[in-house]
């Protein structure tokens, strides 16, 4: 549970103290001190030990035995600095306090990996990994009778006290004391593992994970190469001229006893005429052998065993005389898709399967630009429609802001008029004329406003028509060069 730097000092120093058999050193002798070696260590006590030295000559020979206590030794330094052992210590575990050493290494040296009795109310082992949760609320196995290994939720203990105010209920989670000072919470403080994240309230209802099937007729170390060759003859169907067929049918066939079942037949002959139409090893392999290029029903063993003759695989060669022999159905199932997995390893390879595969790719691509492009368009549209509605409620507000600055600029000349009394009664009757006549002139200048921003208006949706229809061209343009289908999106 210590920090690095105290864990790399702690182990220095008993390293520091650690003296043991075949280490070289130096001894006082005589008011002197000379090079020695320990042949054994005697623990006397458990506070004195004692320790069995040669010394030793010029060339390291020894010339005598003692027995010294500790206190008559000199210790050297250590080999190596405290950097590189806090390295190593990083390097040997894979997390911090606790320290957890790796299990190849813990088995190597024969270390436990049971946790100690102090950390088992702190931490737990899941799926192989040191699992850290604090508990601080009442233990929950007390209650449901489950044990801590069971519990996969990390739970924090929250206090909290507001004064003068009552503390909030937090759901169900909150429970008060028996002091009435004091509340307890439980909150999921994140980010947590993901196995310990449970449901919310508001989260549909979860079924169980069913359980792998086991239900097959192969054995289940075979049914991943079944699943395999089943799917590869499946999605590459239209280049090896080959039907589909369920994994139903394809399971039985693998397991019936029959030679020359039409399913096992065609599937093998159609892998093997892939192997020859691609012009590499297999189709030089069957010109050494002057065979015919027609697979039939009768020779597609024979086309067969080549294969297996010029692959490596030395474990398959042992059913080469039973096919010859015509009995392939006796081979047992896993021998079956072994040659078939085979088969299907070499046709991946071929330069016919590659091509697809990059054809699809690029297929893939354009089909992935086409969408792009088409939401780049959509968002382009709604950013100009935006836009447009924006500038149109602009000019509106703009058009009534003037109006009602004339309408209060007559109303304040009327006002002032009539506070001047009968000594200004012409020059009000000519501040009224004047508020009249600018009244007009500005429901004049209005009008001719609107009718602007209405022409305008007008002018940019023509303008936003040619350059939407201009860009429907260009995309056309585009879309036709591609050579991608104009369909709808549901229909790609």
């Amino acid at each position: 549970m210590l920090p690095l730097k105290d864990l790399a000092d702690t182990i220095a120093m008993k390293l520091q103290d650690c003296l043991y058999e075949g280490v070289e050193l130096y001894g006082k002798k005589e008011d002197g001190v000379f090079p020695c070696r320990i042949v054994k260590v005697r623990n006397q006590g458990a506070s004195s030990i004692q320790y069995e030295i040669c010394w030793l000559g010029r060339d390291k020979t020894p010339t005598g035995n003692a027995l010294v206590n500790e206190e008559e030794l000199i210790k050297k330094k250590l080999p190596f600095s405290r950097s590189m052992l806090k390295s190593f210590i990083r390097e040997t575990t894979y997390r911090s306090a606790p320290w957890v050493l790796h299990d190849r290494l813990a088995e190597k040296h024969g270390i436990s990996n049971n946790l100690p009795e102090e950390l088992r109310s702190k931490f737990y082992f899941h799926n192989g990994v040191l699992v850290n949760f604090r508990k601080r609320v009442k233990n929950a196995e007390e209650q449901n009778g489950n044990t801590v290994g069971q519990e996969l939720c990390r739970v924090y203990k929250r206090k909290k006290k507001v004064a003068g105010e009552k503390l909030e209920d937090l759901g169900n989670e909150g429970k008060n004391d028996k002091d009435g000072d004091q509340t307890t919470v439980e909150v999921i403080k994140y980010p947590i593992e993901d196995l310990l994240v449970k449901p919310g309230a508001d989260d549909p209802a979860f079924t169980t994970r069913p359980s792998p099937s086991r239900d097959f007729k192969v054995p289940l170390d075979c049914v991943g190469d079944l699943l395999m060759v089943w799917d590869f003859c499946s999605s590459f169907s239209r280049l090896l001229h080959l039907s589909p067929f369920s994994l139903e049918d394809f399971e039985n066939a693998i397991c019936h006893k029959d030679s020359n079942l039409v399913l096992i037949v065609e599937t093998h002959s159609t892998l093997l005429r892939l192997l020859i139409k691609d012009d590499g090893e297999y189709s030089a392999y069957i010109q050494g052998k002057r065979r015919k290029s027609k697979i039939t029903l009768i020779t597609w063993t024979e086309y067969l065993c080549d294969f297996l003759d010029m692959t490596n695989a030395a474990d398959l060669h042992s059913h080469i005389a039973t096919i010859k022999r015509g009995h392939y159905g006796l081979i047992e199932p896993h021998a079956k898709l072994e040659i078939l997995r085979l088969l299907v390893n070499h046709a991946l390879e071929t330069d016919l399967v590659r091509e697809l595969l990059d054809e699809y790719i690029d297929q893939w691509h354009e089909l992935g630009a086409t969408r792009r492009g088409e939401a780049l368009q959509e968002a382009k549209k709604r950013r100009e429609e935006k836009e447009h509605l924006k500038a149109q409620s602009d000019s509106n507000a703009a058009i009534d802001e003037n109006s009602l600055n004339d309408v209060d600029k007559g109303g304040l000349d009327n006002n002032n008029g009539k506070q001047s009394g009968e000594i200004a009664l012409k020059k009000h009757n000519h501040v009224s004329k004047k508020s009249v006549s600018d009244r007009a002139n500005g429901a004049f200048k209005n009008n001719a406003r609107l009718q602007n921003g209405d022409a305008a208006v007008r002018d940019g949706s023509m303008q936003h028509s040619h350059r939407k229809g201009s860009r429907q061209m260009v995309l056309k343009q585009g879309t036709d060069e591609r050579k991608v289908p104009t369909s709808s999106k549901e229909q790609r």
